[in-house]
């Protein structure tokens, strides 16, 4: 994952004492399929994600990420889980905790691929063979694609 500018210059201040960020899960939905991407550094399947930038909304932050990740422009349709991770610690010492904002987001245009360098593969896959994935992302899948009507976006 590419070190946003923001997040470096804090690091050159405090080191790699524990950062409290806000990222987003952009679970794209078309045709029944969903958005998956294989990341570089671990080689897992995930749906997109991704940090805020300071300033910036959540739900254009989500479509960001997708765009620049994926290649896909998608809009945010509904906010569809907060929630808390665990602390963690990155491979150069960097510690860091997020709020992630899950939103269930519609496909618009755009045929995916691996856009920026951080994933080696993005593609669609049918909600019932999606690639192997962590628990921790079956969850935010599982919010996201519920019933629950609760905060909805309007494009």
């Amino acid at each position: 994952m590419a070190t946003p500018d923001f997040i470096s210059a804090l690091r050159e201040k405090i080191g790699h004492e524990q950062l409290w960020l806000t990222g987003v899960t952009a679970v794209v939905e078309h045709d029944g399929r969903l958005l998956m991407v294989k990341r570089g550094d671990t080689g897992a399947w995930t749906p997109v994600t991704g940090i805020i930038d300071p300033g910036e909304e959540p739900a254009v932050a989500a479509a960001r990420e997708v765009l620049e990740e994926a290649g896909v422009v998608a809009v945010a349709e509904r906010l569809a889980w907060v929630h808390v991770l665990p602390p963690m610690t990155y491979p150069n010492g960097d510690r860091a905790q997020y709020l992630d904002l899950v939103f269930r987001m519609r496909w618009v245009s755009g045929i995916p691929y691996p856009a920026d360098g951080e994933n080696t593969e993005a593609r669609w896959f049918t909600v019932d063979a999606l690639p192997p994935h962590s628990h921790g992302f079956a969850d935010r899948i599982a919010r996201a694609l519920s019933g629950d009507t609760a905060a909805r976006f309007e494009s």
